[in-house]
């Protein structure tokens, strides 16, 4: 692909878009600031002295959002119609993610990056006083639509921990329980499932469990398929088997996608189908950590 920001002696230029047709235009990025757990306890109860951090930097991100062709020399001026900044809080992490919208000629990507980088670095600002160690890591583009390129999805790496379940018994629906323990060479404490072998930890994503509701089965709870932890935001069966991540304070490795569903078996008795057999994986758990609900799932490059 060529680049298009150099004219003809080889100098940079902004592209000239006038012919390109308005198409709606979305784009969401993210960023992670990692800071001691000290200073994220003191945000969520307004400790620090100048302000409600997260909401300044929600502002701050938005105007970062609309300023971002004054810093960026090749941008363009764009008409947002808008923007939109939220947070997830892990134990010493703060997750941002910016979603930009506009009607034009040019896509959003750099705005959603901008405002993510301009919330991060105000984090930054108004928490140094008490922790200059903070990082800012993980800055990149999880989506965009429109335009003549259409969809992009970013690689899937990192996910969201949304109910931890045990039973007591196999072959049964389990129960949330908030926050787990994960033992080496045993799994989750107190479910029926851990033990010393391949298949310690269950895991199926709620995009899979949503697909179930869809087909008429809309009382679907976290827990009902007996997976021990329930995800969003990766698709789970296209992980490779193998694969390592952390997820809480605990280290994980991808032993099996899917699995063989017994004929008749209780969850498929009592939910009606079963989807753990084609998009369920299973894991064992390299590392002890706790995991609760919120916690971040990171895949690790090796």
């Amino acid at each position: 692909m060529d680049l298009t920001h150099f004219n003809e002696s080889g100098r940079a230029k902004m592209v000239n878009v006038g012919e390109k047709e308005d198409t709606k235009r979305v784009a969401t990025a993210t960023c992670t600031v990692i800071m001691k757990k000290e200073t994220l306890d003191r945000i969520k109860i307004g400790q620090i002295k100048k302000g409600d951090v997260l909401a300044v930097a929600q502002v701050a991100g938005i105007m970062g959002a609309k300023n971002t062709s004054q810093t960026i020399p090749m941008c363009h001026n764009i008409f947002i119609t808008g923007v939109d900044i939220e947070f997830e809080l892990g134990e010493n992490t703060v997750d941002i993610f910016a979603t930009v919208k506009t009607t034009g000629k040019t896509g959003v990507e750099m705005e959603a990056l901008n405002a993510c980088s301009t919330t991060a670095l105000t984090i930054y600002d108004m928490c140094k006083a008490i922790d200059r160690g903070m990082e800012v890591s993980n800055l990149r583009l999880l989506e965009k639509e429109g335009g003549k390129s259409g969809r992009f999805v970013a690689e899937n790496k990192q996910g969201t921990v949304i109910d931890v379940n045990i039973s007591e018994t196999k072959g049964v629906i389990k129960t949330p329980i908030g926050i787990g323990t994960l033992k080496v060479d045993h799994g989750l404490v107190g479910d029926a499932h851990a033990g010393d072998w391949h298949r310690q930890i269950s895991l199926l994503a709620e995009e899979s469990i949503e697909k179930m509701k869809a087909m008429g089965l809309p009382d679907l709870k976290d827990g009902d398929f007996a997976e021990n932890i329930t995800t969003r935001g990766l698709v789970l069966h296209e992980i490779p088997v193998g694969t390592v991540f952390t997820m809480g304070t605990a280290v994980l490795e991808v032993t099996q996608i899917g699995k063989k569903c017994h004929k008749g078996c209780a969850i498929k008795q009592q939910v009606g189908n079963c989807i753990m057999p084609t998009e369920g994986i299973f894991a064992k758990v390299l590392k002890d950590g706790e995991v609760k609900k919120g916690d971040k799932i990171r895949l690790i490059e090796i």
